[in-house]
């Protein structure tokens, strides 16, 4: 049997592409719509606006992840690989893709990829990674951009 290591969850959101897109780009936000309850924490001032960016969150058991941008287009796709703090990304994944509907609703798809991992010290975190995982942050997400 294959391993899966590409997951994807999928959602409607009730809000326009650009809402939800400045929620993932500053990553001051991310904390407020992290299903998984791993990002503690991340200073303002950090706005994603191009591949190449790096911002860095402190995940809730303390440790820092420095960010890197390496896909992104306003409005409809943003991605990182996450690395620990100073180092290069151990290969993985987080992708965010808004697809806007003429009805004013957004079509999210939210991916974990870690085909290219090479940290041996992350597989078991990795392989724990499955689609309830990322339609939780899709439903919190969900919940932020809906709030008036």
């Amino acid at each position: 049997m294959t391993e899966q290591q590409v997951v994807q969850a999928h959602a409607t959101i009730d809000a326009s592409a650009a809402r939800i897109f400045e929620l993932i780009a500053e990553p001051s936000k991310q904390p407020e719509w992290d299903g998984n309850d791993n990002v503690g924490k991340a200073e303002p001032g950090q706005r994603v606006t191009a591949v190449g960016d790096v911002f860095t969150v402190r995940l809730t058991n303390g440790k820092v992840r420095d960010n890197h941008i390496v896909e992104f287009a306003q409005n409809r796709l943003i991605a990182w690989k996450p690395a620990s703090e100073g180092e290069a990304p151990a290969g993985h994944l987080w992708r965010w893709q808004l697809d806007e509907r003429s009805d004013g609703t957004t079509e999210v798809t939210h991916t974990y990829d870690w085909t290219d991992l090479t940290d041996q010290t992350r597989m078991e975190r990795a392989r724990s990674i499955n689609e309830s995982y990322l339609a939780a942050s899709i439903e919190r997400l969900k919940a932020v951009a809906t709030r008036a």
